[in-house]
């Protein structure tokens, strides 16, 4: 939509201090003013939207990680089961015909069924910190036209290289500049990517063992540097979790500690109880998101934009 920048009806322009020079300054000042007043209406509903949208993706996030956690725990019961069917004590089913073996099968079935689901709750993941990303790259406002246009229009990209999108560093609501919310959502995304790449590793550790039979025979060949799912790198890239030098993925790491071990990439073909049973509980913990800053975070916004975000 177009608005008018203009002094209608006679009124007296803002900008009253005299100045040394032949008014080239003032009218300069008068002009930023006007394109200020524009830009501040358009970058709040701008940063509401996308700030909701961040809201949205912490949801996405938080459904996606509770089914990868339902899935992960059926995959680890039913490799276990099918592990040690061997040795079970079968009571009075252990002379009917077949039975072990039948129930092999079945816990196999399952086992593939739980990978696919574990493997889409890990893509809906990634896609959740893309879209925080997202987010974050679209909170900037440009202005489009030039500063002597009378006529001003909102745009997505910049097309005077002189306006940065961040109204000139004025509030845009009470007291926080732009550049500040989008520190704020980068944080955010710093804790949930860093936590991607950890869930990755246990979602292989899962898949690996998924690939087995119950001698422990390897039926498919996983490593870290493969994709997990056709197109990943390229969704890893967008989220800066890709080392471009080598072409794979970063290595899992705890926010704040640098790992430069390459055992954190090799993949346990024959798990213990206990290691799965950590696998599962890292899972559920979400080690690397500090849950109570993530809602800090956004509980700082809301007051800072007077308005609840969903």
């Amino acid at each position: 939509m177009e608005s008018p920048v203009s002094h209608a009806g006679g009124e007296e322009p803002e900008a009253r201090t005299p100045v040394v020079s032949s008014g080239t300054n003032l009218v300069a000042g008068s002009q930023s003013s006007s394109r200020s007043r524009l830009w501040r209406p358009a970058a709040q509903r701008n940063l509401r939207n996308q700030w909701s949208r961040l809201v949205s993706c912490r949801g996405r996030w938080v459904s996606a990680s509770s089914e990868g956690r339902a899935s992960a725990t059926a995959l680890v019961n039913a490799y276990l089961s099918r592990r040690y069917m061997p040795e079970m004590n079968l009571g009075v089913l252990k002379d009917m015909p077949m039975i072990r073996e039948n129930a092999c099968e079945k816990l196999e079935r399952k086992q593939e069924l739980c990978q696919r689901k574990l493997l889409s709750s890990y893509k809906d993941l990634v896609d959740a910190v893309s879209q925080f990303t997202k987010a974050r790259d679209s909170m900037r406002c440009y202005l489009k036209g030039s500063s002597a246009s009378p006529l001003v229009q909102f745009s997505q990209l910049s097309q005077d290289n002189d306006d940065p999108g961040d109204g000139g560093g004025v509030p845009v609501f009470t007291s926080w500049a732009l550049p500040y919310f989008e520190k704020l959502a980068q944080e955010l995304i710093d804790m949930f990517a860093v936590e991607i790449s950890l869930k990755r590793l246990i979602v292989l550790q899962l898949l690996s063992i998924a690939c087995q039979d119950a001698q422990g025979a390897q039926a498919d060949e996983r490593n870290w540097s493969i994709e997990l799912y056709e197109g990943e790198f390229n969704d890893l890239n967008t989220v800066d979790l890709l080392c471009r030098e080598r072409f794979q993925p970063n290595p899992p790491r705890i926010r704040g500690f640098q790992s430069n071990n390459p055992a954190t990439e090799q993949i346990n073909r024959n798990p213990t109880r206990e290691t799965l049973h950590v696998y599962l509980t890292a899972w559920i913990s979400d080690v690397n998101v500090d849950i109570m800053r993530v809602d800090e975070i956004f509980g700082m916004v809301e007051d800072e934009m007077q308005l609840k975000l969903s």
